[in-house]
């Protein structure tokens, strides 16, 4: 990190060697005008001076990379509470990986140099691949290798859940496309397991930290990766209106499929885990890309999606005919056999989202350190202080309400019901909010760069671009309320485990004592129309609680007073007077302010 001393420094010295390159060449002589005489020579052409700097560029922020990604408090503490302490090396080397100039790099380019779909050979062969720029592979590789993938299912070390989902927070700062294909591996893995003889085979190929991207016959691979086909046109989540069919081709367990996908991303992947309908009803189905004597299944990518964000990662229309597939699970239960990757998919979609807070604020932070105007830097104006402040606090609470999700999450599949069904409702919760609060959060982050947040260069379109997505997939935000009334309804022990968990704060703040009270009353008489309001002030709950219990004072205090107390505004950067704004940018940017 480059200090205020060091910058003016390196100005000065820049300064003085222009200077020195000015005084040592030679003054420009005027030139002649040309003449209109027809009896002059050709005219010779007019030539300008030397070029010379017309300014001095100053007051500009110093590259942020090299930085430590890992570098938070709140992540790091959280690591350790929730049981992965063990893995805080190897995070803090991932995290400084993470921020160097080299993989952030990686992450523009990938986006820059975008998937191209090939659907025919030279020779005019359906091969239905696309074509990935080197970075993407670059990614891909650190991000399986580091065990970003499945590897936490083969980890029977407490916490190894958690120490994946940290993982996901730091390298997230490199780009988000990726996290794609990596998040939907690990999610195959317990959906897999419904049928064993095909998880036997192939579970220990997905949770493998080997990134191999050919396309080849998936048991000869050293590593897999996995994919889904859920959406189609005509429904998007309403899966159950499926179109796509699967008939019995003889041999059991064996399946051809008929129909199409609407959203299918990283049709690269070496599997993939289909619903069609077959005799018995909505089916889930393994579909691999290569079948096992070698040949192509039939794969036919009609188009890439034209995305507003996620632009390196590539999401297709396949459509499948006589496409070979095994069946995953019994006949007709292929929503709940998909029910535990949802699960895995939306907490990542949750880690995506802060990941993309923290990034955001880490960039918006250097900048206003760096920065000055009307003769102070940005982070010493207390507007500012503020908006910063308030972006740490949101930050704070969506990195720790992940890592609560991810300890439950990595408790729930050792066997305990108690964390089981907190994770059943919390995941949602977290999934509609945390989600919900990324666009507004990485929007006043790219306005603290002014117009230099608004150009491509610095990446923060880039960020603002991908914000939204988080919210869509796996469920947009009514999809995720609604189930979070249905979890309510139909497994009560979710509402009990929720609660149970806020009464580990009770009595910390007569605030946050109020909120909970009040959601109780309200669960009684809420309906449809109510639902974003309910999970609304679940999410606020759950996050005070744990900001209660786990963040220092000031965080703690403030979070209570803005988003509980109602002493807040409707834009960032609103906290009343009196926030300990210093101590709380000091933990959120320790030792840069």
């Amino acid at each position: 990190m480059v200090s205020i001393s060091e910058q003016s420094q390196s100005q000065s010295q820049s300064q003085s060697q222009s200077q020195s390159r000015t005084q040592a060449q030679p003054q420009a002589q005027p030139q002649p005008l040309p003449s209109h005489s027809s009896q002059s020579a050709a005219p010779t052409p007019v030539h300008p001076p030397q070029s010379y700097a017309t300014h001095d560029v100053t007051n500009q922020a110093p590259p942020l990379s090299p930085y430590d990604a890992s570098d938070d408090p709140a992540l790091l503490e959280g690591l350790r509470r929730e049981g992965a302490g063990w893995a805080e090396e190897d995070l803090r080397r991932l995290g400084a990986r993470a921020g160097s100039a080299e993989a952030q790099e990686w992450g523009e380019q990938a986006n820059r140099y975008e998937p191209v779909l090939r659907t025919h050979d030279r020779y005019g062969n359906r091969v239905d691949e696309v074509d990935f720029h080197p970075s993407w592979h670059h990614l891909m590789r650190t991000a399986v290798g580091e065990g970003l993938a499945g590897t936490p299912w083969a980890d029977e070390r407490p916490g190894a859940h958690v120490a994946r989902s940290a993982g996901g927070l730091v390298w997230g700062h490199t780009e988000a496309g990726h996290g794609c294909p990596t998040s939907m591996t690990y999610a195959a893995v317990p959906a897999l397991r419904a049928q064993p003889d095909l998880a036997k085979v192939y579970e220990p190929l997905l949770t493998s930290r080997e990134y191999d991207p050919v396309l080849r016959v998936p048991t000869d691979k050293p590593g897999l990766l996995a994919g889904m086909g859920m959406t189609e046109k005509q429904g998007g989540s309403d899966v159950r209106t499926n179109t796509t069919t699967a008939t019995p081709a003889g041999e059991p367990g064996v399946y051809t499929l008929r129909g199409h996908k609407w959203f299918t991303s990283a049709p690269m992947c070496d599997v993939f885990l289909v619903l069609a309908q077959a005799p018995g009803g909505l089916s889930c189905f393994l579909v691999p890309r290569i079948l096992p004597d070698g040949t192509r299944n039939t794969f036919r990518i009609q188009r890439l999606k034209d995305k507003l964000g996620n632009r390196s990662n590539a999401s297709s229309e396949p459509e499948f005919d006589r496409t070979v597939a095994w069946l995953v699970g019994p006949e007709g239960r292929g929503v709940k056999t998909i029910i535990e990757m949802v699960n895995c998919t939306r907490l990542d979609c949750v880690m995506s989202s802060a990941a993309l807070m923290r990034k955001t604020l880490v960039e918006a932070g250097h900048h206003a350190r760096h920065r000055s105007a009307f003769g102070a830097r940005l982070i010493d104006q207390p507007l500012m202080r503020n908006v910063l402040a308030d972006l740490a606090l949101e930050s704070e609470a969506a990195t720790t309400l992940t890592l609560r999700l991810a300890g439950a999450a990595d408790r729930a599949v050792r066997g305990d019901a108690g964390e089981r069904a907190f994770r059943r409702i919390a995941t949602a919760v977290g999934k509609y909010w945390v989600t919900k609060r990324g666009p507004a959060f990485t929007a006043e982050a790219l306005e603290c760069l002014g117009g230099n947040g608004y150009v491509e260069d610095s990446g923060m379109p880039r960020h603002y671009r991908e914000a939204p997505l988080l919210s869509i997939w796996e469920g947009s935000g009514n999809v995720n309320a609604l189930d979070v009334l249905r979890a309510l309804g139909r497994e009560p022990d979710s509402a009990d485990a929720l609660f149970a968990e806020l009464a580990l704060a009770r009595g910390a703040d007569a605030r946050l004592d109020t909120a909970v009270a009040a959601l109780k009353d309200q669960l009684a008489e809420t309906d449809q129309v109510g639902a974003r309001r309910l999970v609304e002030r679940m999410a606020l709950a759950l996050q005070a609680s744990l900001l209660v219990r786990h963040a220092p004072h000031p965080v703690a205090d403030a979070f209570c007073a803005s988003r509980l107390g109602g002493d807040w505004g409707h834009s960032f950067g609103t906290l009343p007077a009196g926030t300990g704004l210093d101590a709380i940018l000091e933990r959120a940017l320790p030792g840069r302010n």
